[in-house]
Formats: C-alpha cells, structure tokens, sequence
C-alpha cells in the first residue's frame, strides 16, 4: 500500500506533468495531497496532475518513484482506476449510443429517441447523487454484457431487460421517510408512460416486462425461473463483489447520497440492510454471478457489518 508517483511526461500548460496515485485508497492519496499542498483542483478521479517541478519534492516526502507502466497496473490492481469509457466526457456519449441501440430497427422516431435519452441522463445525473448516477448506469449495463457473455440468459424479452436498467433508478429520492419501493414504483411508472409514447412505440409486452423488472429491483428477488429478473438484479449488485478498496468507495458514496440523514440514522439503517443481504441463502441469482462475486461479496458485507457495529 503507497502513493505512487510516475515520471513527468504528460505535455500540458507549457511543462509536463506526473501522475500521483494510491493503490490502496483515495483517502490515503487525498491525505497525501493535503499535505504536501496540492490544490484539490488537481485531483481527476483517481489521480493528482503532478508539475513536473514537484517530482522530487513529492519523492522526498514519501511517494513512490515508478514507471508509468507500473502505476497503471497497480492502480488496475486496486480497483480504483476509473476507465476512459467512465470519465464524464466519454460515459455520456457511450450511454448515448448504448440508449440509441436499444431503438435501432424499430418503428421509433429518432427525434423521440434522442428526447427520451436526455431526459433520462438528465435525471441520473441529478446533483443530489453520488452513488446511483450515470457511472451505475453503465456498470449495470456493463454487468449484464457479463452475465450474457457467461452464458446467462435474458429471457424471452432481452430488450426490455436493458430498458429496465435504464429506468431501474430514474426516479430516486434517497429519503428515508417515502415507503420502501416508492422509488421503484415511480421509476416503473415513469418506464411505462415514456416507453408507450407513439415516438418511441414500444411493444406494449415490452413495456410491461420492463416496467415489472423495475418493480423487482425493490428488493432483488426474483422468483426461480425468472431469468430476467436474475440477471437485472446480480448486474444491479454486482458492485457488492468487488474488491475491497472498489466496495469501500461504493460505502462512500451511498453514503453521500444520504449526506441528509444522521450518522447515527445511517449505521441503524445501513446495518439492516447489511443484515437482511446476508441472511438470504445467496446474494445472486445467475449461476455466473454466484461464481464471480457471492463470496467476495460477503466478506465485504460482513467487513462493512462489523465496523458499522464497531
């Protein structure tokens, strides 16, 4: 575990710069940060730009010298690398064009597709979020690339699969008064009158599947035999199998989107829901979620479960 420096060799603002990094947490690199006098403005996701004048002095006060190559695969290794395709400036074309797949070859119009889509970024961009923003978007949406690849399959309506993680969270609150599953029921809502516009002319079995998969991410349960349901829900808790440092920051920022709520009011409600994942039989219904992620993921429940009780 260290802050991890690279050699100055990123052309910008007339000099070059370096790369400052943790493979281990970003608290530990932002602690760095602050203090040896790094502006928070210099801090892109999962790194510091570094001037090329402050490569030793950063060296001297305890940061690792690498290669690039080296603080690339074990920023990787972590799990706190954000991939080009999750930057801000890439992940909203790629939802874009993943949004626009969705509509190609049917009789939709395209002035209603790209609407619609907006519509929808807009709203998983909402400030108020940290954690279910376009960023889950796309891992729920990456997951169940996963989950296919592995042999899953989506039921006899795939399409409406992909649409129900696009509504899945369209609708969210993050306050603790509205009845559990109202964010759910509102974002099935929302999936049924935008989806049953004449502009975007979905099927209406479509819509009623997407609309039922959305009720479903309430509680991640889908009955046995519903293939669907199984892969919409591990795709949608495949952050829970990640590597601890990736798990921590997913706390972090669940956390943040109940900023409002008091501590004490998140350990008792957090702590529930840590109790009631681990108590069920199995976290992930597909057979390749089960593989891939149930037991790294309880041991980050049971992690988390302990300190909260801590």
């Amino acid at each position: 575990m260290a802050v991890l420096i690279d050699p100055p060799a990123w052309p910008a603002h007339g000099t070059v710069f370096s790369h400052l990094v943790s493979d281990s947490s970003l608290e530990e690199l932002h602690a760095f940060a602050r203090d040896t006098g790094l502006s928070p403005r210099a801090f892109d996701l999962d790194h510091y730009d570094v001037p090329a004048h402050r490569h030793a002095e950063l060296v001297a006060a305890g940061a690792e010298s690498v290669s690039g190559r080296e603080l690339v695969r074990r920023l990787v290794g972590s799990g706190l690398r954000t991939p080009a395709r999750r930057r801000p400036a890439r992940r909203a074309a790629v939802l874009t064009r993943r949004w626009q797949a969705l509509f190609a070859g049917t009789p939709a119009r395209e002035a209603a597709v790209t609407s619609a889509g907006r519509d929808l970024l807009a709203r998983w961009s909402e400030p108020h979020r940290r954690y279910h923003s376009p960023d889950h978007l796309l891992a729920v949406l990456e997951a169940m690339d996963l989950l296919e690849r592995a042999g899953e399959d989506l039921g006899p309506r795939p399409r409406a699969v992909r649409l129900a993680a696009w509504f899945h969270d369209a609708v969210y609150d993050a306050d603790p008064a509205r009845p559990t599953g109202q964010d759910e029921e509102d974002s099935a809502r929302l999936a049924e009158r935008m989806l049953a516009s004449p502009g975007l002319a979905v099927p209406a079995d479509v819509v009623a599947e997407t609309a039922r998969l959305v009720r479903l991410t309430s509680d991640h349960r889908p009955a046995p035999g519903d293939a669907a349901g199984a892969v919409l829900s591990d795709a949608d808790l495949e952050v829970l199998g990640r590597c601890a440092q990736a798990y921590d920051a997913y706390v972090r920022a669940v956390r943040a989107d109940f900023a409002h709520v008091t501590q004490e009011q998140w350990r008792t409600g957090r702590a529930r829901v840590l109790e009631g994942l681990l108590a069920a039989d199995h976290l992930f219904a597909t057979a390749a979620g089960r593989a891939r992620w149930e037991a790294t993921a309880r041991e980050n429940l049971a992690r988390e479960l302990a300190a909260l009780r801590a």
